[in-house]
């Protein structure tokens, strides 16, 4: 592990300010398709004004090798809350819970520990559901360690569009709403969303200020009641997934065309969250992660368009096995303990979280659960950490990736994602990709041929995690 001074910010959870009897806040923040190079604490060269993520990456450590549990929201999702590698569960969420009831997460790890836990947001594993979504709905944060719950079922391009809280619909999706797309975009950017029912009390433009008011009244409150108890706060964006809808003040502000300016309002309702902590006299006992759920979907043509690269760099996109649908922005802000501007290389995955609450909070480990999770608090402290065993997910039906040290293979030609590909040039391509992401982070040259003997101990490590 190396750790070198410089301004960072992109995950945040907040913990106490230093380890002692007294339990630090948590409070995850976590966006939705936010490419590795959107913030400008991550990519110099960004056209879009990130001043609050960029706050906190110089009040914190910055991740440069952190990666999602999976490309995609839930796979992701599933990995964070679970410390499980996504593949080990087929996931359908759409009416079904995704976590079993006997799964801990991350938010029933906490409870353990006394902790008042809360989510706002966007849920995306799933519930239990009746068709006029007017019983209950179970399997979902409610059920499964969250005290209280405010949010909608998916993204806010996936009908029907209705808020939720606690295990039931705040008002039934009985009106409809035409499918929308964007001139000048692919037909999955701009201003997308499907048709389908819709709440009479939601608007898909207020949603995300809507979640940021929610998580705001949940930090004063708690400052409030003045209780023991700390406060784990999971706060899901779904922004900038589409639809991208900026509001007035942030349109034509960036030089990234209609996403960058979604991108620049996520920025903005970050630094109200902020605010309403150092308001609340929590700064300096909260520990804040803050990340982005899996890459963005962002082609070529819009870097060559914008001069942007949403991807920092990195190959591919959303949905993929290449570096830029899994790399994300990670960035800890814990006052006292984290030191102050700094950054780190240690290989971190989303379902590190899990290990790494239950190491600070002295919580144990159940046989069975958080399979796939590893502690990197001794990297927040600034120690020695060995390094984190081979990470392992899957993209699409048919790639997988293993990550072990500066190696990775992919057992496919192109990426399984959203990045466009010429079916009959993709028969012509060898059948695995292995890169050296230490000298090759671009992911340029396919070393396969070159090193066999790579390929065949990363072939037999991935085929001994997945079982």
């Amino acid at each position: 592990m190396r750790i070198f001074t410089t301004l960072v910010f992109s995950l945040a959870i907040v913990f106490p300010a230093t380890l002692s009897a007294a339990l630090p806040n948590v409070v995850i923040i976590l966006v939705d398709d936010m490419g590795y190079g959107d913030a400008q604490c991550y990519n110099p060269d960004s056209k879009i004004p990130t001043p609050n993520i960029d706050r906190l990456a110089a009040d914190g450590m910055r991740f440069t090798d952190a990666h999602a549990a999976g490309p995609l929201c839930h796979v992701s999702r599933y990995g964070l809350m679970t410390g499980r590698f996504p593949f080990r569960k087929p996931i359908q969420w759409q009416n079904n819970a995704v976590i079993d009831e006997q799964r801990m997460t991350i938010a029933s790890l906490l409870q353990k520990s006394n902790y008042q836990t809360a989510m706002v947001g966007k849920w995306h594993l799933g519930f239990f559901e009746d068709e006029a979504f007017a019983g209950p709905l179970r399997g979902g944060p409610a059920d499964r360690g969250f005290d209280s719950y405010f949010g909608i079922r998916a993204s806010t391009d996936i009908p029907p569009y209705f808020y939720i809280r606690g295990t039931g619909a705040v008002t039934p999706p009985t009106e409809t709403i035409e499918a929308s797309q964007t001139e000048g975009w692919s037909p999955i950017q701009g201003k997308f969303w499907r048709a389908g029912g819709i709440a009479p009390d939601l608007k898909l433009e207020e949603v995300m200020p809507r979640f940021t008011t929610e998580a705001v009244s949940v930090i004063e409150n708690h400052a409030k009641k003045e209780t023991e108890k700390p406060l784990m706060l999971y706060l899901a964006y779904p922004a900038p997934h589409t639809p991208w809808l900026p509001d007035d003040e942030f349109v034509g502000n960036t030089g990234a065309g209609l996403y960058g300016d979604f991108v620049y309002m996520v920025d903005h309702q970050i630094g109200k969250i902020m605010a309403s902590i150092e308001k609340a006299g929590m700064n300096e006992d909260t520990l804040v992660i803050f990340s982005s759920d899996n890459g963005p979907v962002w082609y070529p043509q819009d870097t060559e368009k914008f001069g942007h690269d949403s991807l920092g760099g990195l190959r591919g996109m959303k949905g993929g096995a290449w570096e830029g649908g899994h790399r994300m922005p990670f960035i800890v802000k814990w006052p006292g303990v984290v030191e102050a501007g700094t950054e780190t290389d240690h290989l971190v995955s989303f379902t590190d979280v899990f290990a790494t609450l239950a190491e600070l909070t002295g919580t144990e480990i159940q046989q069975g659960q958080a399979p796939d999770s590893e502690s990197f608090l001794p990297v927040l402290k600034g120690e020695t950490a060995d390094p984190r065993s081979p990470v392992v997910l899957q993209a699409g039906r048919k790639h997988f990736m293993i990550r072990s040290g500066d190696w990775k293979l992919i057992t496919g030609p192109e990426s399984g994602g959203f990045s466009k590909r010429d079916r009959k040039a993709t028969a012509d391509l060898p059948p695995v990709q292995l890169y050296n992401l230490r000298e090759d982070i671009g992911e340029t040259t396919n070393l396969y041929q070159k090193h066999p003997e790579k390929v065949k101990e990363l072939t037999a490590k991935l085929n001994e995690i997945r079982g």
